[in-house]
């Protein structure tokens, strides 16, 4: 016969074990989860225990969900979810007090949410559910299942299980904080998304010329489709704006964008950056690396500078194009995916193909719905208007307070036939705002390139004299457009004489009426 004292000190042997090996178990493992899973596993192999749960409390919705569990299956775990005070285990999580249940079958409380015991009822199941704190703050709660005999002592299992929770709660509180982090990024992700799809609206894209309507309606019709798209057109007129657009306007809006500069890499280098590579696929491939068709899955892919691929990259891209596969570099694993393509080219790639540059098969695979991005000389009726936002943008980035652009610094920027396109009127205008110390921009704070003979009075003849002159001109000009036409307020304004006001209108052929507004 088995003493009482005997039995007592085997308990303590065991319950010091288990403790060693809980311990153990912290350590053993940097997955927060996986230490957990582990500590219900030893209660249930050491202690006899049956299904165990591990339930954190979101301080934000003060919602309980079990995170981690022993004997209980996926859904019965995704069942578990309680509100603060909400059965045992909310109630034990709300007061930060142990709870036992000898009998569930005899508790109206025990709610059995996961559905996991069968008929209550019938079962002779005790429940011993106990807080998880740090200091005076409950973090959650941890629960067990045990048959009930009269042999158990409720009061040790009591004291082993707050001894556990003790010994957890720093793991529950780190992954109490990573979920807090993951659905402060989540958070973020959408309103990223939703910003951008914002941001992103055709009728944000500026411009009202004839050219640019045809731009909108060529992208309304093909935004919504799988159809891979050609963007054609001069460097600087906008294409990775148009390609951005027609993403988020898209049925793939939700998923990765995914921007490659074809000119940016040698070929090498491109073939890896596209497809990715395996470890040791060559000298410095120290880890496996996905490529951007791989990251790209569900969403877009857009191909910037597409003339400028070598031949070899083209034969693999054409493969993807056409199989919806690949194989990344060094690997033999075929990789599957589901990518929408937007390509872009400054060049003519009907040249290319004559120069056996750019492959023939390649180009009417990419060529489906071509877009032509017209550039600024053939939409000078959107100069003003891109002006107008440029200077809007650089003045907030800039903190000045300039407030608009002189009709002879107008002229200027109509005038320039731009070849650098929209991309050269956007550096024009922060460099005017940015030398500007006035509250409006003259021809003198626009490029030197922009200067004509005639605006910056350097053609032959008598210079200081015209320069002088055009000066002349400008501040009257300015004058009477600050005045409504006006030229007795004109003269006030530049404190001068209403005769000499006179003489210089005539003189330089000035119509005060254009600057009258009825």
């Amino acid at each position: 016969m088995i003493r009482p004292a005997n039995i007592s000190h085997f308990k303590e042997v065991n319950e010091i074990s288990c403790l060693y090996e809980i311990s153990k178990a912290l350590n053993a493992s940097l997955d927060l989860r996986e230490s957990l899973q582990n500590i219900l596993e030893i209660l249930s192999n050491r202690m006899g225990m049956r299904r165990g749960t591990i339930t954190i409390l979101n301080p934000h919705t003060s919602e309980l969900q079990i995170e981690v569990a022993h004997g209980l299956t996926a859904e019965a775990r995704k069942r578990g979810r309680y509100r603060l005070g909400e059965g045992i285990t909310g109630r034990v999580v709300e007061m930060g007090e142990p709870i036992v249940i000898p009998k569930i079958s005899e508790d109206p409380h025990f709610l059995n949410r996961t559905r996991s015991r069968g008929d209550i009822k019938k079962k002779n199941i005790s429940f011993i559910c106990v807080p998880i704190k740090m200091g005076k703050k409950t973090l959650g709660a941890l629960s067990v299942d045990r048959l009930f005999t009269d042999e158990v002592s409720f009061e040790e299992d009591i004291r082993l299980l707050t001894i556990i929770s003790t010994l957890i709660a720093q793991t529950v509180k780190n992954l109490q904080t990573i979920e807090e982090e993951k659905e402060h990024l989540l958070y973020e992700n959408i309103q990223l998304k939703s910003e951008l799809q914002e941001k992103y609206r055709i009728s944000n894209i500026i411009g009202t010329s004839k050219a640019m309507l045809h731009v909108y309606e060529m992208i309304n019709r093909v935004a919504k489709s799988d159809a891979t798209i050609l963007l054609r057109g001069e460097s600087g007129t906008g294409k990775e704006l148009i390609a951005n657009a027609i993403h988020y306007n898209s049925l793939r809006a939700k998923g990765p964008f995914i921007k490659v500069n074809c000119a940016a890499l040698p070929e090498t280098l491109m073939e890896s950056e596209l497809f990715g590579h395996e470890r040791g696929a060559f000298t410095g491939a120290y880890a496996l690396k996905k490529g951007r068709f791989e990251l790209a899955k569900g969403g877009t892919i857009f191909l910037d500078e597409i003339g400028d691929l070598s031949l070899n990259v083209q034969v693999k891209l054409l493969r993807v194009i056409e199989e919806q596969e690949f194989q990344r570099v060094g690997g033999t694993k075929t990789i599957k995916t589901d990518v929408r393509i937007i390509a872009a080219t400054n060049q003519a790639l009907e040249k290319a193909l004559g120069e056996k540059t750019f492959r023939e098969d390649l180009y009417y695979r990419l060529n489906v719905f071509p877009i032509y991005v017209p550039p600024l000389r053939e939409r000078r009726s959107d100069i003003l208007l891109l002006a107008d936002h440029f200077l809007e943008k650089y003045n907030r980035e800039h903190r000045k307070n300039i407030k608009r652009i002189s009709t002879p610094a107008i002229d200027m920027l109509m005038q320039y036939h731009w070849p650098g396109n929209v991309r050269e009127l956007k550096n024009c205008i922060e460099r005017a705002v940015l030398i500007c110390v006035e509250e409006v921009i003259k021809n003198y704070h626009l490029p030197p390139t922009l200067q004509t003979a005639e605006s910056s009075g350097t053609q032959s003849g008598l210079p200081l004299t015209v320069a002088t002159e055009n000066f002349e001109k400008e501040l009257i000009i300015e004058a009477l457009k600050a005045t409504n036409g006006n030229r007795s307020k004109a003269a006030k304004y530049l404190d001068t004489s209403i005769r000499i006001i006179n003489y210089k209108i005539e003189k330089y052929g000035i119509n005060p009426k254009k600057f009258k507004i009825t």
